[in-house]
């Protein structure tokens, strides 16, 4: 049985490559292209720049002669920037430009939420504030509720961030009444501390990357290769508030 090939449109200044491989199984294969340059801090109008639906067909085209099962576009604001209409449309450019299937990584964060059943979500990311409240709109526009939004106000330097900045961000963003916790960014380092963040935290902890790959591969229809990668579905009186660890972060009632 051939392997099945996964086509990643990532930002020009993505960083974590590696961590991409982790969430998939020996069989699928991952074939990442950039998008071109873009000058500028990151913030709006970066994220505006590298989600031109014309960039995402052209980085499609050159991964199409291979034939990959699915293609992904793989940056978290530059899919939730212009909400869910600049969301479809990344999709559509992509098909448009060839790709079989087509996912993007804000696409498939509101295709997991749904999966392991979260409705309130509380939402760390590295971001300035504003990108920050352009998160916080684009899940409200699907129906879902931020219990809380922590940025880290950076605007650049976000792949070079160690595990204590990640936890630290991870434990600003926690409240009690929260469903699940997203930390938000495909330049975030996140893969080894999933697992511990979300035991200590007493709830599902999501990164953008997880997802990314998650929505791939379901989109490539390997969804039994999917369905480790979020973690059991909320059982129904864990969906109600006041269910978290009895323990919370440090200075956090």
């Amino acid at each position: 049985m051939a392997d099945t090939r996964i086509g990643v449109i990532v930002p020009y200044d993505f960083a974590l490559d590696r961590e991409y491989w982790q969430f998939v199984p020996a069989d699928v294969t991952l074939h990442v292209t950039r998008t071109g340059f873009h000058s500028g801090p990151v913030g709006i109008e970066l994220a505006e720049l590298v989600s031109v639906p014309a960039e995402a067909a052209e980085a499609t085209r050159t991964l199409v002669t291979i034939e990959p099962d699915a293609v992904v576009f793989a940056c978290t604001s530059g899919s939730f920037v212009r909400g869910l209409a600049g969301e479809r449309r990344l999709r559509e450019a992509i098909r448009g430009a060839g790709g079989r299937a087509a996912a993007t990584t804000s696409g498939s964060l509101l295709d997991a939420l749904r999966q392991i059943g979260a409705r309130r979500i509380a939402l760390g990311t590295p971001y300035v504030a504003a990108l920050g409240e352009r998160l916080r709109s684009f899940i409200a526009e699907a129906g879902f509720e931020a219990a809380s939004l922590a940025n880290l106000d950076l605007e650049s330097g976000i792949a070079d961030l160690g595990p204590g900045d990640v936890r630290r961000l991870a434990e600003a963003a926690w409240v009690r009444d929260a469903d699940a916790l997203f930390l938000s960014c495909t330049n975030l380092p996140t893969v080894g501390l999933l697992g511990e963040l979300s035991a200590e935290l007493g709830l599902p902890v999501l990164s953008a990357n997880q997802v990314t790959m998650w929505g791939a591969l379901v989109a490539a229809g390997r969804v039994e290769a999917a369905a480790g990668l979020l973690g059991a579905p909320l059982a129904p009186a864990a969906a109600a508030p006041g269910r978290r660890a009895a323990t919370p972060p440090t200075g956090r009632a």
